[in-house]
């Protein structure tokens, strides 16, 4: 949804919009490589975004002993 704004896109809609963002060829045989790609230019922009540079855990331990209210 991030990439075509559409969470139902096909996978040659996915690849034509990596193809305008990141000015990439479109192969159509690597349609799989691009639903990946794509995958990762939303985590990247996941991170990016504002606030995201809050404190990150490596697990549910660390996040717990940093937060011990929050257990359950």
């Amino acid at each position: 949804m991030s990439i075509t704004g559409n969470g139902n896109a096909s996978k040659e809609q996915v690849a034509a919009m990596l193809v305008q963002i990141l000015g990439i060829e479109k192969e159509n045989k690597y349609l799989d490589a691009t639903d990946a790609l794509g995958a990762a230019l939303c985590h990247h922009y996941q991170n990016k975004k504002p606030g995201s540079d809050k404190k990150s855990y490596t697990g549910w331990k660390a996040f717990l002993t940093d937060n011990p209210k929050r257990k359950v």
